[in-house]
């Protein structure tokens, strides 16, 4: 596994050079002149833990919310004030977790604060647990200026909600009230690769969140992190090719727009992504921040992450000073999240070339397939998506898997390096 992201980053970066983290940083960040960026808020808060769940999260309590809260304001304003007395325009604002809406009513007074600094052009965007789904809660977040949710369903079939901790739940409410509060965008979250999934199960689910308020779903193959816990047998690499196809031929034949690697709309105009983002800033525990030059990620550590923002200083546990190289293989391995490169867009990041850079690696994914050209963009396949979902297998338990374990057990490390 280690041997094939190797060999693909020295290839791309034309660098053995290994993405080398260290603790030292700048308690200032430099983004005022930083082009399409988007922010990002962590709500680490659940009210239980789920054991497939790899994300960054503590049991609800109200205490913690509370001491949690007033940190998070502190460091949106150490992050925000530096900007200057204009506010800067950023494209979305996004809260994920743990369960954002456990803290419903502390919503706008978050978005108050990223107000003060921040216009945001493209809406707010909330992750939901489907138990928080509830006429009250969503009038609430409406209100506080929340326009796209995401509902983490996972399945609607029982037997795949025990087998990843969730229980049996009862939809008629979260119906119910979707059908009262109206959003930009509704989506739905699912997960596939699951042992006897097929696609007449997946179809189910995907007609189900589309006859009950849903315009938007997101379908994510399950991934097995290594310090999580799974009490199921995966289904084989093939099976989920298989499954992968039947999927997107199924979609399309519904007439429903892909306009991700794992997400299709019903009408093609109701996006939802927190993924495809050329540059962002992350506030809250975990949260990561991607700038021009730079990659940095906060402390997981709820008690550490408040002394660190009541001290006056950011909570940053490790950060990354890409190379040029670096640089351009994670921008272009994010935003083929998308299924499409523009070289246009390429190059006005880059003052280069996509073609001068990487010509003979596109005009390879042309001849096996992966890529079709389009006027100045390249499109990902279907054949393309299955090899991107296979390579961020991968990527994901060698570079996310292994920071994230690092993150768990030391909330200041004092380096990574990641060959």
């Amino acid at each position: 596994m280690s041997v094939i992201t190797k060999a693909t980053r020295a290839w791309l970066t034309r660098s053995f050079k290994p993405f080398h983290f260290t603790n030292t940083y700048e308690n200032k960040l430099d983004y005022k002149d930083t082009r399409n960026l988007g922010l990002y808020v962590h709500i680490p808060f659940c009210r239980t833990l789920c054991e497939f769940c790899p994300y960054c999260k503590v049991q609800y309590n109200k205490n913690l919310v509370d001491t949690y809260i007033e940190a998070l304001l502190k460091e949106i304003d150490m992050v925000g004030s530096t900007v200057g007395i204009e506010k800067k325009e950023v494209t979305s604002l996004y809260f994920g977790g743990g369960t954002p809406a456990l803290i419903a009513n502390e919503i706008k007074y978050i978005i108050q604060q990223i107000n003060k600094y921040f216009t945001v052009t493209e809406g707010i965007g909330l992750e939901l647990h489907p138990c928080d789904v509830t006429e009250e809660k969503l009038t609430v977040l409406k209100e506080a200026g929340v326009t796209k949710i995401s509902i983490g369903i996972q399945s609607f079939q029982i037997e795949y909600l025990k087998l990843l901790g969730r229980g049996e739940l009862n939809y008629t409410n979260m119906f119910k009230a979707l059908s009262k509060v109206n959003f930009e965008t509704v989506s739905m979250d699912f997960i596939f690769g699951l042992p006897g999934q097929t696609i007449e199960i997946l179809k189910r689910d995907i007609e189900t969140a589309f006859n009950n308020g849903a315009n938007h779903f997101a379908i994510y193959p399950f991934i097995d992190f290594t310090f999580t816990d799974r009490k199921f047998i995966k289904m084989t690499n093939k099976e989920k090719k298989g499954l992968l196809y039947e999927i997107v031929d199924y979609c399309y034949e519904q007439g429903y727009v892909r306009d991700s690697i794992w997400t299709f709309s019903k009408h093609g105009s109701s996006k939802y992504s927190s993924m495809t983002r050329e540059n962002f800033l992350g506030f809250g525990c975990s949260a990561t921040t991607l700038l021009e030059d730079q990659f940095k990620i906060n402390t997981f550590d709820l008690y550490e992450y408040q002394k660190r923002i009541n001290s006056g200083n950011l909570p940053t546990a490790l950060k990354l000073n890409f190379s040029r190289r670096q640089r351009m293989i994670y921008y272009l391995f994010w935003t083929s999240y998308t299924m499409r490169v523009n070289s246009t867009d390429f190059k006005t990041f880059f003052g280069e070339s996509l073609e001068q850079n990487y010509g003979f690696e596109l005009w390879l994914a042309r001849i096996l397939g992966f890529v079709k050209k389009e006027n100045n963009q390249y499109v990902m396949t279907t054949k393309g998506s299955y090899y991107y979902y296979y390579y961020e297998n991968f990527y994901t338990l060698s570079y996310i898997d292994k920071m994230w374990h690092l993150m768990k057990n030391e909330p200041f490390p004092k380096e990574l390096i990641i060959k």
